[in-house]
């Protein structure tokens, strides 16, 4: 351990390996005398057991700090996990563990997160990685230490084996929980365990060593690739998650395929899907540019216009949600009262919320959102960008404010017969409310399986 490090985290489930880590290192810092150990504890929610797995990761931690007085504190953050259709529970629950332990982590000043893979761990992500296509950097699996999101992620252990794990809790006689979904075989790395790493251990008894030294190996050799991709990619971006689609298009297919595949990685897609959707941008996306034709992939959340291809939302269809009668009869027209500050559902629109929030200008007195028509685009609504520009077409002003024809299908807001809101566009100029005035400022927000990813459609003016 670093001794200038004053405050390190260990992810802990409560399991065998997270539980054995978190003692060894809870140990060494009370030895070294100035490190305090932070226990991530994320609960999912999703077995009956989370509640109990959870009591027992707070009564173990009280029960060490009470018996050998070590500098240990436990953090605990609770999930609920939405899976949109065609998404894996596996990928999304990992990915939604992995941003509370660096909230976490950065809410309590650590900077050094310890993760309690092993061998076996690593052997399996080979293979996992291997089957669904994952390419070279799949291969490599688990970095032993890398750098992200502000936070150095740190595997100690991923060259131990897991019996010298098992024999570390044996000898300490350490509690551990054992989490039931770890034989639900309709998970891929819990089929792995089961179905198929018997068979091969037995043919191959070496196989956990060699496919974790060959991981490694590849980590190392790739070192090298992944800064000549990184560069690659640096050169066609706009912005962070935007693509100049001049520059993609210069690039042989070849290398199209190179800067979009580390576009996805950096977004934290991967596997078989990414990657054909990949092959099927790198062909696309330049006949699409030489046409001027706007284009949206509401599958993977990716839209071409004006010259850039950017991550947006995965526009859901409302008929989908709703059904085609239901949705055409709820946005002929409905009211809305807007009473506080907040999300807010609209009546028709179950694609997305009304994000309302005190602004200091742009915004639209409280007074006129006590009673407000609610309805969809009929054509001839004229909407004013400014409070001296001149009113213009709804068409026109999507078209100058670079909103693409895929985000223009938000609710209009009205009070009376006076255009309050468009999605995309803002607050209309005609009833801005006047500086130092009490005002709220409305924004259209699509909802996703990622809260955190939403896009605003519109900003409070």
């Amino acid at each position: 351990m670093n001794p200038t490090r004053h405050r390190v985290a260990v992810a802990f489930s409560g399991g065998r390996d997270s539980t054995a880590l978190l003692h060894a290192t809870a140990r060494q810092a009370h030895a070294l005398g100035h490190v305090e150990v932070l226990a991530l504890h994320v609960n999912h929610g999703l077995s009956a057991h989370a509640d109990a797995w959870e009591a027992h990761a707070k009564a173990l931690v009280d029960e060490w700090c009470m018996r050998w007085g070590w500098p240990l504190r436990l953090l605990t953050r609770r999930l609920t996990l939405r899976v949109a259709p065609g998404e894996s529970l596996e990928a999304v629950a990992r990915r939604a563990r992995y941003a509370s332990l660096a909230a976490m982590a950065h809410e309590s000043a650590a900077d050094l997160v310890l993760l309690a893979h092993h061998r076996r761990d690593q052997a399996e992500t080979v293979l996992l990685q291997a089957l669904r296509g994952g390419g070279m950097a799949g291969w490599a699996a688990m970095p032993q230490t890398v750098e992200r999101e502000g936070l150095l992620w740190v595997r100690p252990w991923l060259g131990q084996p897991r019996e010298a794990i098992e024999a570390y809790v044996a000898a300490h006689a350490l509690p551990f929980v054992e989490d039931d979904s770890n034989t639900d075989t309709r998970f891929a790395r819990n089929r792995l365990r089961a179905d198929v790493w018997p068979a091969l251990s037995a043919a191959f008894p070496s196989a956990e060593h060699t496919l974790a030294d060959a991981a490694a190996r590849l980590s190392v050799d790739l070192t090298p690739t992944r800064e000549w991709q990184q560069a690659l990619l640096a050169a066609a971006q706009l912005r962070e998650d935007v693509l100049d689609v001049a520059v993609l298009c210069r690039l042989p297919e070849a290398l199209r395929r190179t800067v979009l595949a580390s576009w996805f990685r950096g977004r934290k897609q991967g596997g078989r899907m990414a990657a054909s959707w990949v092959e099927r941008l790198a062909r696309e996306v330049p006949a699409l540019h030489a046409r001027g034709e706007p284009a949206h992939w509401p599958e993977v959340g990716v839209s071409l216009y004006r010259g850039a291809l950017q991550w947006t939302a995965a526009v859901p269809s409302v008929a989908d949600l709703v059904g085609e009668d239901t949705a055409t009869a709820a946005r002929a027209s409905s009211t809305l009262t807007i009473a506080a500050p907040g999300d807010i559902d609209v009546p028709g629109w179950p694609e997305g919320v009304l994000r309302v929030e005190v602004v200091a200008a742009g915004g639209v007195a409280p007074a006129r959102l006590q009673d407000v028509r609610v309805c969809a685009r009929s054509g001839g609504e004229q909407f004013q960008a400014g409070a001296r520009r001149p009113a213009r077409a709804l068409k026109k002003q999507f078209q100058a404010a670079g909103c693409p024809p895929w985000m223009r299908d938000g609710p209009l807001l009205f009070a009376g017969d006076a255009l309050l809101f468009v999605p995309g566009l803002g607050v209309d100029g005609r009833v801005m409310a006047l500086a130092g005035e009490p005002q709220w400022g409305l924004s259209w927000r699509l909802r996703r399986p990622d809260a955190a990813d939403s896009p605003t459609l519109a900003g409070s003016g």
